[in-house]
């Protein structure tokens, strides 16, 4: 039954990766249901990394008939924040996904890793230890030279609890001490080379407050967590490989002997023009390079929802980069494709004009408004059609006209006949310009047998042109957001460069249909691509447009 789900799950499931072959291989001995569970850290915003994450811990358990947990690892009260915890509950939510009744948090199992410590120290497996942290990194060794053992490696069993219960009572500075697991110092794995577990932080906690002056290490806490909750498999991007030795020691040392939790490596996203690392985009934040973690152009959850990205689109882009364990890097036009597929046959369609160029019907009656019956969205007749106002001064794009036209320039120019969507064909006999020589009108005759649904089957012309009306229309501010960096050119320093065209603000005019958008509202701007109504910044007063993403594309889907 499994198995023909899998090939249900497109991308997630249709190559058959090898996290399938081991959960499979799992449920055929003791094992009958999985468990996963999504556990960030509440240090940040999440991105388009964790989303990766979420869909695949999620999406097994909902394959398998099994469950999937949310659980925050918030075991360094010095970086977290409550601000992060409810916005990654929302993301998790937004993307789609339930963890019914299973929200967890590392901190309400501070006691039971005390415990678990105490065990170590009574069974000889840890040590206090008061070498300062650039000794115990020289104590360590490197890749070809063994560690060397700390001097306070053998200290008695009862100095070592004594002195562990006053670390916890309060009594020393941070970096004072520190509790180490005694596994073996010449381990070619330096992981193993008796790493901390335990470090002194006199910090408030968000959910403990001030109950503790000690706080485990993420090595050490965290498969823990997964053997309390009874996580069968804990699954984790690559860097986590050469600490899985750790990870199945604490386990076993702890006492969970039966079905410990798996721990599974998958290769990390990586994507073009993107930023990828939490402490980098939170870098991007403080020096105000961006307008905070949800600016659109940010790789946020929270920035692409604000930017106007589906949960369908980014469900299916991570269905289709699939997963491996080997590192690669993603094009960033992917996730445009699947906005653009997912969109195309949802928003409506309307004209507005971000670059206005006034066009005037010189043979048009002064004062006359016709309604013109557009369709809302050729691709889906459901959506009906709306009624556009056409009067006498219209405007169009300035890029649609051109006073010395080039070879195959099918839009306006001298003497050129064009169609103006949903009306009717128009030829331009004329044109003003500045004192500067700029172009600042054009003007036109039109065709009043021309008219569209009209049963108007006459002469073709080559080009169509969108329009507004200069008198009906509704004025909008159009940001025009682009990739945040650079196609990954790196720095003296091995950082990317942000691109200095990632934001081009439009004053622009719009049909009256989005009169009444609502924010978060998604329409497709004939020719220009698709608009959100911004969620942060519009009012009553100032509609507020995101572009998501623009209609065309170098991308190709291989």
């Amino acid at each position: 039954m499994a198995e023909e789900k899998i090939m249900e799950n497109g991308g997630l499931g249709a190559t058959g990766n090898f996290i399938h072959s081991y959960i499979q291989e799992d449920l055929k001995g003791e094992l009958n249901k999985i468990h996963t569970r999504f556990p960030p850290e509440p240090n940040g915003y999440l991105h388009i990394g964790h989303a990766k994450s979420i869909c695949l811990n999620f999406g097994l358990a909902n394959l398998y008939g099994g469950k999937c947990n949310l659980r925050f690892d918030d075991t360094n009260p010095a970086k977290e924040d409550v601000e992060y915890v409810d916005s990654i509950r929302e993301d998790v939510k937004w993307l789609g996904f339930d963890w019914e009744d299973r929200l967890y948090y590392a901190s309400s199992y501070f006691e039971q890793y005390y415990q678990v410590a105490l065990k170590l120290i009574r069974d000889g497996k840890a040590f206090v230890c008061d070498l300062p942290a650039e000794e115990m990194r020289q104590y360590r060794g490197t890749l070809s030279t063994p560690g060397k053992e700390s001097p306070y490696r053998n200290r008695s069993v009862e100095e070592n609890l004594d002195l562990f219960e006053r670390m916890k009572n309060g009594e020393f500075p941070d970096g004072s001490r520190t509790l180490r697991a005694k596994i073996d110092m010449a381990s070619p794995n330096i992981n193993m080379r008796d790493p901390v577990i335990y470090r002194i932080a006199h910090a408030t906690h968000h959910t403990t407050g001030d109950a503790w002056c000690i706080y485990p290490m993420y090595d050490f806490a965290h498969p823990l967590e997964d053997a309390i909750e009874g996580i069968t498999h804990s699954i984790c991007t690559m860097e986590f490989e050469d600490h899985r030795p750790l990870y199945d020691w604490v386990v076993r040392e702890a006492g969970y002997l039966v079905n410990p939790p798996r721990q599974i490596e998958f290769a990390r996203l990586g994507m073009t023009n993107t930023v990828m690392s939490k402490r980098k985009l939170r870098a991007l934040v403080e020096d105000g390079l961006v307008d905070g973690w949800d600016d659109p152009r940010m790789p946020t959850i929270s920035g692409l929802r604000r930017r106007g990205y589906t949960p369908e689109s980014i469900r299916d882009f991570c269905e289709r980069i699939g997963v491996s364990k080997a590192n690669s890097m993603v094009d960033s036009g992917l996730l445009d494709y699947c906005i653009r597929d997912d969109l195309k046959a949802k928003a409506k369609v309307v004209m507005a004009v971000l670059d206005p160029l006034k066009l005037v019907i010189t043979n048009y009656p002064e004062g006359q408004v016709e309604m013109m019956e557009l369709e809302n969205n050729p691709e889906t007749p459901e959506l009906g059609t709306r009624r556009v106002p056409f009067t006498r001064e219209l405007y169009i794009e300035r890029e649609d006209f051109m006073e010395e036209p080039v070879k195959k320039f099918f839009r306006l120019a001298p003497g050129k006949e064009v169609r103006l969507k949903g009306a009717y064909f128009v030829t331009c006999t004329d044109f003003v310009k500045d004192e500067n020589g700029h172009v600042v009108e054009v003007h036109c005759t039109y065709d009043p047998e021309t008219r569209s649904g009209s049963g108007f089957e006459g002469r073709k012309v080559k080009g169509t042109l969108h329009w507004v009306s200069a008198t009906e229309n509704v004025q909008a501010t159009a940001r025009l957001y682009d990739y945040m960096m650079l196609d990954n050119p790196e720095d003296s320093n091995g950082e990317m460069i942000m691109n200095p065209n990632s934001l081009e603000v439009k004053e622009c005019f719009i049909e009256p249909a989005v009169k009444e958008a609502a924010k978060g509202d998604r329409f497709q701007f004939m020719r220009n691509g698709y608009y959100i109504v911004d969620t942060k910044d519009t009012t009553e007063e100032k509609l507020v447009f995101n572009r998501i993403v623009s209609l065309k594309s170098s991308f190709k889907l291989s």
